[in-house]
This record gives C-alpha cells, structure tokens and sequence, in this order.
C-alpha cells in the first residue's frame, strides 16, 4: 500500500501544529516537576519556545480529533498507572537490591510522529519504564522496563502498551486509525526482547 503524498500545510495549520506542540512541552514540563503551578507553567513556556526555535519539530499533521470522553478515560486511566507504578517501584525498591528489568521491542500500530511522540511520553512519564529509542521507520518503541523476570511478563507489558496506543487513538485519533486498531487484534508474540539480570 503506497502512501498518497501530503499536501502542504497552511498558515493555519502550522499554527495549529505549533500551539499542539507548545501544549504537550508543557504539559510534559509540568508532570515532570509534579507540581502545577504559574512558575513552572512559564518556565515551560519559555523551555518549548526555545526548543521550537532551536530544534525545529518536523511537521506533524494532526488529522484525528480530540473526543472529550476518551480523553478523560486515558486521564484517569493514565493516573491511576502513574499511581500503582510508583507504589510496584517503591516495593521493588525494598524487596530487592538488583532488580531484574528488560529492554521491549513493541510495534505500533498506527506508524505515525504523533502516535510515536505521545506514546512514548506517556510512557516515559511511568515509574519504571523509559523509552531508550523510537524507530521512526518502523514505528517501534524500544523500553527499558524494571521488574520484568519471564517472557509471560514481557508480553503482558507489550500488550499493555498497544492498550495505552488504543486510548490514545480512541482521545485524539482519526477514524482511519481507530478503524487500524480495531482491525489489528494481537495475534501473539511480537517484537524482540533482551532480558537483563535473568538467571540462565
């Protein structure tokens, strides 16, 4: 299947790309300090616009849209991770001195900049897990989780993640996307895996 070439963007759509990117830097900004408040609002801003103007973002066409109730369904589900995540962590931290851990090839379904970009920031902002590189080619994240011990357990974890891609598609995707995902039903093991610290 051959893509059909892009058309080029409009004065507005630029705009609009720009204050999406602006929004998720400082989100981003925001979660990672963990508090909200004015000062790290505006040190955000200040940050996305000098990486904006420094490091140029390719342009990323947004063609889905935002639905309110899928939205707030990966908000609280995403919470509510953050929240069980930081607690599995903490007891990992205590019960063992050299946790076990693993670096998940998981492919994407939807091989897009933006599927690739918030995927991969939701699942950096998660105790435990961090994105160590995305193959933009492939649409493959590639995560170094913690506390990962078997091969049942990795592929819980990557099927976790294409759940965490379904969300998002279902808060921001577009109708071809969430048809994608509806459509591509795992049908097992996939990806590669690399375990660390596992006995042999």
């Amino acid at each position: 299947m051959t893509s059909q070439p892009k058309a080029p963007l409009t004065p507005r759509d630029r705009w609009r790309n720009r204050a999406i990117a602006v929004t998720g830097l400082v989100t981003v900004w925001v979660l990672l300090w963990g508090t909200f408040s004015w000062a790290n609002v505006i040190s955000g801003l200040v940050v996305a616009a000098v990486l904006l103007v420094v490091f140029p973002l390719p342009p990323v066409t947004f063609a889905g849209r935002i639905r309110p109730v899928p939205l707030l369904r990966f908000l609280a589900r995403f919470l509510r991770d953050l929240v069980v995540a930081s607690v599995q962590i903490a007891w990992l931290a205590v019960r063992s001195r050299h946790p076990h851990s693993a670096i998940i090839a998981v492919p994407l379904r939807v091989n897009t900049d933006l599927n690739l970009t918030l995927n991969a920031e939701a699942l950096s902002l998660v105790p435990g897990s961090l994105i160590l590189e995305a193959d933009r080619r492939t649409g493959t994240l590639y995560v170094h989780v913690i506390g990962i011990r078997s091969l049942d357990e990795v592929e819980r974890f990557r099927q976790s993640v294409l759940e965490l891609e379904g969300r998002i598609v279902a808060a921001v995707g577009s109708a071809e996307e969430l048809d994608l995902i509806r459509r591509s039903a795992p049908t097992g093991p996939s990806g590669s895996v690399e375990l660390e610290g596992a006995p042999t």
